[in-house]
């Protein structure tokens, strides 16, 4: 995998997770917070787990580890919307301090859990967006519960809007 295939998947993962980020806004808090039973319980934690996962791997890239963000989370969409524009801004200063040689290499990490790992770079990565898309589903999925109308967040369509753009 290229470089610019991950900054491209970069990009559509940026704009997905801000389709659902704005798609949220007018959503009463007491339905965001709700809990509904999925794997992370209400909306708010299962943004919280896949913001912290994409801040989590990139610490991991770099080479630190941190905490993640479930141990101290924010207490609301708009300070959870912050961080993650700014996890997606260092991830995206970090891509350009890449190169198609480099997303080659491997990097060793440690999991929560104290389990090591080596992984490929270009790999953890495509894993991330992976992650994110998996988890912005269940968004959509509790969003329906709820009766609100979830954005389109297929690749096919960030495809087709950057084309037309």
């Amino acid at each position: 995998m290229t470089l610019q295939e991950l900054k491209t998947l970069h990009a559509y993962n940026a704009w997905a997770s801000n389709q659902i980020f704005e798609s949220l806004t007018a959503m009463p808090g007491e339905q965001y917070m709700q809990d509904m039973k999925a794997s992370h319980g209400s909306i708010h934690n299962t943004l919280v787990h896949m913001v912290g996962a994409e801040k989590v791997w990139l610490e991991r890239f770099k080479g630190a580890a941190r905490p993640f963000l479930s141990e101290n989370p924010p207490a609301s969409l708009a300070e959870l919307k912050t961080i993650w524009e700014k996890t997606g801004f260092d991830t995206a200063k970090w891509l350009d301090t890449q190169s198609d040689k480099s997303l080659q290499g491997t990097f060793t990490m440690k999991t929560a859990k104290g389990d090591i790992y080596t992984h490929v770079f270009w790999q953890a990565f495509q894993h991330v967006v992976n992650h994110s898309t998996y988890h912005r589903g269940q968004v959509i999925t509790m969003m329906r519960q709820h009766g609100v109308k979830p954005p389109t967040t297929d690749l096919i369509r960030f495809y087709r809007e950057a084309k037309s753009r």
